[in-house]
């Protein structure tokens, strides 16, 4: 019986010394388990030992400018606009040299702009709409494939669900009245479902007018710090005046997925200069094209 107990002792004794042995082992698995977590996310990297192996730069903004597109783009920030529509700035989006590229791939096969018909989904001729313009088809080439990467890194929309860029130019009194950018006809959401949001990205400053304009947004526009600056027109509701790289994304669907009415925008007669702008819509599922 004495036997036992001291037998049992021993058995307790001995697993009580490895305790520790079975702690370090369990913490160094865990500890691997994190590194090749992190390893597969490209949160860390092994060492290479090559001279030709490019620098790393472990302390690059999420928004600084990348190699992809072209020319170098300012200091990126997001700018709120408003909750009434969901509307909010990209400051900086383009580079001075991607808006002068958009605008010499589209000058020569401009032509008066067109409206979407609701019955047949073919274009047609608008008083509406007096500007012209023409579309660069999805993934042209190498700086249209950068863009539209851009676009879905910030917007969180696949590429595949936009259509091609539509570049626009608006001349002295041309304009766009307010309109919807989603349809309320079943014909036209045929193909990639509903439009759920809009990235207009201006390609140039206008000396006077031109605005983005929300009339319907839930908002005090003369709050607007550039309020002063705005043409009649772009006081009559919640304004963006163009300026070249920037972009303003907005969404026509709200949250629960239902239509936004006060995302209502229309674009005010350009006073003096030309306007010209790109414009990126966005659908529910894949636009095939």
């Amino acid at each position: 019986m004495a036997r036992a107990v001291a037998r049992s002792s021993r058995v307790f004794s001995a697993g009580r010394r490895s305790s520790p042995y079975t702690l370090i082992l369990t913490a160094l698995l865990a500890l691997s388990m994190v590194l090749l977590m992190l390893l597969s996310l490209g949160i860390l990297s092994l060492p290479i030992n090559s001279d030709n192996a490019p620098k790393s730069h472990p302390h690059r903004s999420v928004y600084e400018s990348t190699k992809e597109g072209i020319g170098e783009r300012g200091k990126q920030w997001t700018e709120i606009l408003s909750w009434e529509p969901r509307s909010f700035i990209y400051h900086n989006f383009l580079s001075k040299e991607e808006c002068e590229y958009l605008i010499k791939l589209a000058e020569p096969h401009m032509a008066k702009s067109t409206v979407v018909d609701s019955a047949t989904g073919k274009s047609k001729d608008s008083r509406v709409r007096t500007s012209s313009g023409m579309f660069l088809s999805r993934g042209r080439d190498k700086t249209i494939q950068a863009i539209e990467k851009r676009i879905a890194d910030f917007t969180f929309i696949p590429v595949e669900h936009g259509e091609g860029l539509q570049v626009l130019h608006y001349e002295v009194g041309q304009k766009y009245e307010p309109h919807y950018d989603y349809f309320l006809d079943e014909f036209n959401t045929k193909n990639g479902g509903q439009r759920i949001a809009t990235l207009l990205m201006y390609l140039s400053d206008v000396e006077e007018g031109g605005e983005t304009v929300f009339p319907s947004a839930k908002f005090n526009s003369s709050s607007l710090p550039w309020y002063n600056e705005l043409s009649e027109c772009g006081k009559k509701g919640l304004s963006v005046k163009p300026k070249m790289g920037d972009a303003l994304l907005f969404w026509s669907m709200k949250p629960d997925a239902t239509l936004d009415p006060s995302s209502l925008h229309g674009g005010c007669p350009v006073i003096k200069g030309n306007k010209w702008s790109s414009t990126k819509w966005m659908h529910i599922n894949e636009y095939k094209v």
